[in-house]
């Protein structure tokens, strides 16, 4: 028993070290630079090695960083009262300091759903922490209204993550995005 317990601490050590790797490889050269060839020679094994732990390859792996993205964003726009000004500031920081990251969630296909029944819990709590902070009459208007600030929120990550819009114009466009959203209609 203790062999098979040292043998799957051993297997998620790998597969942590894997994707911390990915995401240090994409953080600094950029995705192209992720490789699976590219994975194996910097942990120092062969690339069946990497396909057994991952046997989707690269684009498992990169799932993988993407749901915990989802999750590290989560924790960020998260507070104790559902803050919408601590959210939208916790979002734009996640994007700006994890380019490589937030492009991949905000751009890369992956295996799982949006809004279906069996979306992964960091993204229906990532919705949840949304729907909350922007309130509305109804579950109706609290999804649109949360779906509007997540579609506002995504282009300004894009665009602030790459370096499109002016830094010094940060506050400001945070409590814009804010007040826009505050109050409920109606």
């Amino acid at each position: 028993m203790a062999r098979n317990a040292q043998e799957i601490d051993r297997r998620r050590d790998r597969e942590r070290r894997i994707v911390d790797t990915t995401r240090r490889i994409a953080e600094e050269e950029g995705w192209a630079a992720v490789t699976v060839r590219r994975l194996a020679d910097e942990m120092g094994f062969s690339q069946p090695i990497l396909y057994r732990l991952f046997p989707g390859g690269r684009d498992e792996i990169v799932g993988r960083l993407v749901l915990e993205g989802y999750a590290d964003l989560t924790a960020r726009m998260t507070s104790p009262d559902d803050d919408l000004r601590h959210l939208i500031a916790g979002y734009l920081e996640f994007a700006r300091s994890n380019p490589a990251i937030y492009e991949a969630m905000a751009s890369f296909r992956t295996d799982f759903a949006f809004a279906a029944g069996d979306t992964p819990e960091s993204l229906v709590e990532g919705f949840a922490v949304l729907q909350r902070a922007v309130g509305g009459r109804d579950a109706t208007e609290r999804t649109v209204r949360a779906e509007l600030l997540w579609s506002l929120l995504h282009g300004v990550g894009l665009l602030s993550s790459n370096g499109r819009l002016d830094d010094a114009l940060d506050d400001a466009r945070e409590n814009t995005i804010a007040d826009l959203f505050a109050t409920p209609p109606g």
